[in-house]
């Protein structure tokens, strides 16, 4: 493993640990979804501009242009991401929601042969599917259960969210040379841009107040879980394989799950603490 592959690494679980703490300040927004969604990418953008103008950085103009179809394709998968797994909630329990949502690590891994010519190893995918039933036990759809056919329309948009999360880690491994800041700035601002027209369609934006910890939770979760987030998780990309970067996002739910459990006292019993063990346990494994 070289040095680069090291920081890249280390670089992606920091930003799968920052995902996994959203939860915690979500809490304290009383705003839909969707429109936490949109402002925390429009936040995000700014962030970030303004830490280029201050550093007096540049973007670079020709690595955009370059990019330009995969960077606006992708932002556009991220906002459309957004969306899916917005509506599943809408249809189905969160627990099969983010199970669905989960789903695509497997399907990068499955797909990255053929999209990136990666080699698929069978230890990879025996991790991955020890990591999947990790999930299972986590997502607490084994004690929920699945109520019937009403339910399935819901799991087809989990299942959809998650195609286009897998859309958006195969996009980014095909930009070439291009700094993390920059194509991090256009796809969250093209996001932003998706998510405006559905929010204004589905929320009552006049009956939103906002406080002063309201406003400071939204730019937390804007600079903070968005801005750079992102540009740590999309920067870290270029370094590393897709299959990596595929089971290392299962960090995310665990770090949101244990954090529930030792901030917000939250139930955490022995099928969650099974399912944990198993995850990290895989993913630790699947990158030795």
């Amino acid at each position: 493993m070289t040095g680069e592959e090291k920081k890249s690494k280390f670089t992606l679980i920091l930003s799968m640990v920052i995902f996994g703490t959203i939860g915690i300040f979500r809490r304290y927004i009383p705003l839909p979804s969707s429109m936490l969604a949109m402002t925390r990418g429009l936040t995000g953008v700014l962030f970030l501009i303004a830490l280029m103008v201050v550093k007096r950085n540049k973007f670079s103009w020709k690595a955009i242009q370059n990019n330009w179809i995969l960077l606006l394709v992708s932002g556009a998968l991220l906002g459309f991401n957004w969306i899916l797994l917005f509506e599943a909630y809408q249809y189905t329990s969160i627990a099969t929601a983010t199970l669905c949502y989960y789903m695509a690590p497997i399907i990068v891994i499955l797909v990255s042969p053929i999209a990136l010519k990666e080699k698929v190893t069978g230890k990879k995918l025996i991790c991955v599917g020890i990591a999947l039933v990790g999930m299972i036990f986590i997502s607490g759809v084994l004690k929920t259960g699945f109520t019937g056919l009403d339910e399935l329309k819901g799991v087809f948009l989990g299942l959809g969210a998650a195609a286009l999360y897998a859309g958006i880690i195969i996009l980014n491994k095909k930009m070439k040379d291009i700094p993390g800041n920059d194509k991090t700035v256009v796809q969250l601002g093209t996001s932003a841009v998706v998510l405006m027209p559905y929010v204004l369609l589905t929320e009552n934006v006049s009956d939103i107040i906002f406080t002063p910890l309201i406003l400071c939770m939204i730019l937390v979760v804007g600079i903070l879980h968005t801005g750079i987030a992102y540009a740590l998780y999309f920067g870290s990309m270029k370094a590393l394989k897709a299959q990596t970067i595929a089971l290392f996002s299962y960090i995310d739910p665990i770090v949101a799950i244990i954090l529930s459990a030792l901030l917000l006292h939250e139930a955490m019993g022995v099928m969650e603490i099974t399912g944990a063990v198993l995850v990290l346990g895989a993913t630790m494994e699947g990158e030795i």
